[in-house]
């Protein structure tokens, strides 16, 4: 999990121009967004994978939580797929990603809040 956040997070940096078409035009300053984003996802998959108990906790409900902060961006993709150029996808296969989100913050929460609730 860790890798998975932290190779996320890294993507941000690599390619902001890409996410921040993905940003829904009603939110403000999306480069801004989109690289505290990605330091939010690298901050939560290193602590999630190197940090202690505290830190494992404090990163998964993080995570969750900018799980739940970025799925605007996913509906929006889903919504208007033509409006972001870099994105090449049918609008059913982005409506099949939008279940995605919450599994991914089952897999937070199964992995490091479980047992710790």
């Amino acid at each position: 999990m860790s890798a998975v956040f932290v190779a996320a997070g890294v993507l941000h940096f690599v390619y902001p121009r890409a996410y921040e078409q993905v940003v829904p035009p009603y939110l403000p300053a999306p480069l801004a967004l989109v690289l505290l984003s990605g330091a939010a996802k690298i901050a939560g998959g290193v602590g999630a994978g190197f940090g202690g108990p505290r830190v494992r906790r404090a990163s998964g409900w993080g995570l969750i939580l900018l799980l739940a902060a970025v799925f605007p961006a996913n509906v929006h993709m889903a919504l208007h797929p033509k409006a972001i150029p870099a994105l090449n996808l049918p609008r059913w296969l982005l409506c099949l990603r939008l279940p995605l989100q919450p599994l991914l913050m089952l897999w937070v929460w199964w992995t490091l809040l479980r047992r710790a609730s």
